[in-house]
């Protein structure tokens, strides 16, 4: 079972002092590596996964963190001035209000170290924003995939705060599957999930359902929004459930439940072709497995004549991550040209579909690559359950 009480409240700050100067760091690092004067990190309207990492303040409104040459260079400019006090209790750099443009105030505190020649941008910086910082500066550098290739491999700490959000994602799922039940709405169904984790400091990250009956279904995949309809007796449920403990840090679990009945033959083997395909990849998930092998593993569902619309695999734990392995009933793309590494996570799903994208089931969760192989952060039981 897990090791971390699910019912602690989450400590403040999540991350340690060190462990959040060690990411700007490397951020550093990369602007001496590039010979670039500052980054500008961007994020507004509550996402921005970059700005939490190096400052541990979840994105408002609007925020742009300036890294620096050195860490007394490093601010954060918070829009809102009513979210700026808070901002200043959670965030491990110093923050200023934004004025009334985030930018021009970014780039006066850029101009007061001399005329910088080139600077950085991780985030989606909007168009106005890029234009004033193109007019003050030679050249803007776009350091977003240096930033995601930061990502990839976690810290101890970052993996401690996974298995906490797999802890609190596992709780979720166990209230789902309690509080399914025959004239239950998909609303009622997400309100007792969320119930779960609320009060003990979880935050909402993804619920996403698919409900349809067994024995005429028209739905493969979970949905993103649930909606009024109610649980009927001979209903199959697909679930992809993250609860997070910081904004980037959630677990990910996928389930399927039958209603009042054993899956029916269709449902039976679209799960056990799922788990096949699921024990093949996650098999293979250790260091020196090029993301090609992981593709190649995920083809037993194509040989069974069934199909997938979910990726198979996609790197997870501060944002949605490489290898992203595409579905098969995806037009194909290129496999990513990505070897795994100890200290990466990722979420294996096989989302076995019917061809007709009519019945569909859900089965994986995410797990952390280590020199022994794949290792568990999630407890909830494997398998198809039937709840009734």
């Amino acid at each position: 079972m897990h090791d971390v009480p699910i019912d602690d409240p989450r400590p403040e700050p999540l991350f340690s002092a060190a462990e959040m100067r060690r990411r700007r760091d490397d951020v550093r690092a990369e602007l001496n590596r590039r010979d670039l004067s500052h980054a500008l990190v961007y994020g507004a309207n509550r996402s921005g996964a970059a700005v939490s990492w190096l400052t541990g303040w979840p994105v408002t409104r609007e925020a742009l963190l300036v890294v620096g040459p050195e860490e007394a260079d490093d601010v954060l400019l918070v829009s809102f001035y009513n979210h700026v006090p808070q901002a200043r209790r959670l965030s491990r750099v110093p923050v200023e209000w934004t004025g009334r443009n985030a930018i021009t105030t970014a780039l006066d505190r850029l101009d007061s170290g001399g005329r910088p020649a080139r600077a950085g941008v991780v985030g989606p910086l909007p168009f106005w924003h890029y234009r004033a910082l193109a007019d003050r500066v030679a050249e803007v550098v776009d350091l977003n995939p240096a930033y995601t290739a930061m990502r990839m491999v976690k810290s101890a700490e970052e993996v401690a705060a996974l298995r906490r959000a797999a802890a609190l994602t596992d709780a979720a799922v166990g209230a789902l599957e309690r509080a399914l039940r025959e004239g239950a709405t998909e609303h009622e169904l997400v309100a007792e999930l969320e119930r779960s984790y609320v009060a003990v400091g979880g935050m909402h990250h993804i619920h996403y359902l698919g409900v349809t009956g067994m024995d005429d279904p028209s739905h493969c995949v979970p949905a993103q929004w649930p909606t009024s309809r109610r649980i009927r007796r001979r209903d199959v449920l697909t679930c992809e459930i993250s609860v997070a403990v910081a904004p980037e840090y959630a677990g990910q679990l996928l389930r399927t439940f039958t209603v009042g009945a054993a899956p029916t033959p269709l449902y039976a083997h679209l799960h056990a072709v799922a788990e096949e395909a699921f024990e093949a990849i996650r098999a293979r998930l250790v260091p020196g497995t090029h993301a090609r092998e992981l593709a190649a593993a995920g083809a037993v569902i194509e040989t069974t004549g069934y199909t997938a619309v979910d990726d198979l695999v996609h790197g997870f734990g501060g944002g949605y991550l490489p290898p992203v392995i595409d579905g098969p009933a995806r037009p194909p793309g290129a496999v990513p040209d990505l070897v795994l590494a100890a200290g990466m996570t990722v979420v294996v799903q096989p989302n076995v579909v019917t061809r007709d994208l009519n019945a569909g089931v859900q089965t994986g969760e995410l797990l952390l690559v280590t020199d022994n192989g794949a290792e568990r952060l999630h407890d909830y039981p494997y398998g198809l359950h039937q709840v009734g």
